[in-house]
């Protein structure tokens, strides 16, 4: 096999170990299957391997570097390689956007950000109603 062949094959192995490896990890796959699958496994060997993205990934790597090379020592260093590879690509990734609903405060709970009741005189003629120099920011 020729120099760009074996990169054309390493990059697609090393693409489709994260790949899968974030699919069985992280997603919830179609109709949920791979939330159930996870949650049955609980907390079980191997459900505390299905919440290991490095750890999965080396399950993964496994028959992934048979498409690279077929030889004990070229497979075995081939397997790490392409572990290593998706774990540099998740890493990369942004961190999970978590969406927390906002709290509403309490009936009785003060507000900080509004105010109920206007602070003393009328306002003047030309005045910012939302900055005057006395009051605090």
């Amino acid at each position: 096999m020729d120099k760009t062949g074996f990169w054309v094959q390493f990059v697609l192995a090393v693409l489709a170990t994260w790949r899968v490896t974030h699919l069985l990890a992280s997603e919830d796959g179609p109709a949920d299957i791979l939330v159930r699958f996870r949650r049955l496994l609980g907390h079980s060997l191997l459900g505390s391997l299905m919440d290991c993205f490095n750890c999965l990934s080396l399950w993964i790597a496994a028959p992934a570097a048979m498409f690279i090379s077929r030889e004990p020592t070229e497979w075995f260093f081939a397997w790490l390689a392409l572990s290593g590879g998706s774990c540099l690509l998740e890493r990369l990734g942004c961190d999970p956007l978590v969406i927390h609903p906002v709290s509403q405060p309490l009936q009785g709970d003060i507000d900080h950000v509004l105010r109920s009741k206007t602070n003393g005189g009328a306002q003047q003629p030309g005045e910012n109603p939302f900055f005057s120099p006395g009051r605090r920011q």
